[in-house]
Order: C-alpha cells, then sequence, then structure tokens
C-alpha cells in the first residue's frame, strides 16, 4: 500500500514532512510519494518554478527511505489535475491500495476539483483532520465511502474515505516566504540544506517575493 501526498512545497517544510512520516507509519506504507504541483488549478501559481520546488523536495528527502518525491506532476503540461495523476499511478502500480491524502480545507471543496466523483476510482481518500473536527455526515457519498476503520483500506484498491488526525505542526510555507523575503532566520521550521538551497538561488528575498507570499 502506498500513499500520495500532493501539494505546492513552496517551500517544503517540517509540518509537511512530519505529517508524511507518522501516515506512513500509520497506514504502514511501504512508501508515501511526495508529489509537487506544477501548475495548481485552484490557487495561484507558486512563487518557485516546479522544478526549484522538486529539488528542494528531494533535498529535505534526502537518506530517508520510504518518503519519495515523485516528479509526474513536473513530466506534464497544463493544470495539474490530481484525477490524471492517479491515473497514472494506477497504471504503474496494478492492484495495490492507494492512498490520497488531503486535508480538511481541500476536501471541503472536493466539489470543485476535477472529475472528483472518479478520485475513488483509483484511490482511497484519508482526510487529514484536526483535534475537535466534525465529520461532514451531508455528503452524498458518505454512507457508501466511509470506512469505520483503517483495517479495510488494504484489503481494496481503492474506493474507500477515511478521516485520520496526525500532528499538527503549526508551520506555514507563506509565513516562512515571508521571513525569508524580511531577512528574518527560518532555522528550525524547515531542513537546513532547503534553507541552504534557498540562500544559493536567492528565492523569495525581494519586495515582489514578498508580497506574492502574502498573497498566496
Amino acid at each position: 500500500m502506498i500513499g500520495i501526498y500532493g501539494g505546492t512545497f513552496d517551500p517544503v517544510h517540517f509540518g509537511h514532512l512530519r505529517t508524511a512520516l507518522e501516515l506512513k507509519s500509520l497506514f504502514k506504507l511501504t512508501e508515501v510519494r511526495l508529489i509537487p504541483c506544477a501548475n495548481p488549478p485552484h490557487r495561484a501559481v507558486p512563487l518557485t518554478p516546479p522544478l526549484m520546488r522538486l529539488q528542494m523536495l528531494q533535498l529535505a528527502l534526502a537518506n530517508r527511505q520510504g518518503l519519495v518525491a515523485d516528479a509526474c506532476e513536473l513530466a506534464r503540461t497544463g493544470p495539474s489535475y490530481t484525477i490524471d495523476t492517479l491515473r497514472e499511478l494506477r497504471a504503474e502500480q496494478g492492484d495495490t491500495p492507494m492512498l490520497l491524502f488531503m486535508g480538511m480545507d481541500a476536501f471541503a471543496g472536493l466539489a470543485l476539483w476535477h472529475q472528483w466523483q472518479h478520485l475513488f476510482d483509483y484511490a482511497h481518500i484519508v482526510v487529514i483532520t484536526r483535534p475537535g473536527f466534525k465529520m461532514p455526515l451531508d455528503l452524498p457519498f458518505f454512507d457508501q465511502r466511509l470506512a469505520i476503520n483503517a483495517e479495510v483500506l488494504p484489503t481494496i484498491p481503492n474506493g474507500k474515505l477515511f478521516f485520520q488526525s496526525v500532528t499538527q505542526l503549526d508551520i506555514s510555507a507563506t509565513a516562512i516566504r515571508l521571513l525569508i523575503a524580511r531577512r528574518e532566520d527560518p532555522h528550525f521550521l524547515l531542513p537546513d540544506s532547503v534553507i541552504d538551497f534557498i540562500l544559493q538561488h536567492k528565492l523569495y528575498k525581494t519586495e515582489q517575493a514578498a508580497i506574492a507570499a502574502e498573497q498566496i
């Protein structure tokens, strides 16, 4: 069973990494694929080019077995639709169960996603919850899809909905970009190797970058 964890990762930080590591352990996954979104269809274009975001992710995951930086969305043109990524991974993985991870905010807007009804045809959806969240019982597919416990997920390749809480580190990529733009110290929010890359390539450092960061 594998996990799929997408994001802009602009930049990747310890909040992303801790979540991925906990999910790998909780679901006993062979690996978690962390996939930089090249061209997000539902939000502003990331400040940093896709290849650089991939490189930062690769640095962050160096020597970390089971957490993999996946460049599949960088190889495609046009909007980076999750359904296309799942189709590609399903063709690669055969009948291996796949878990698509998403946060509560993304799940709340799921009906706006391209071909969202077909996501369950390729993977289970695991929603990463916050303490005190309320389960959305009014969703049309809820009763049919909901898995009461995680034990069912490895037994079928796709089709179920599950809610899982993890440690929530209060770290924001937007806040990190602003710190760097203001020449403040971002250490202990993201890996040193990623900070070195950011400084080497002068990312997020101009006034224009700071303004853009506040808008993303």
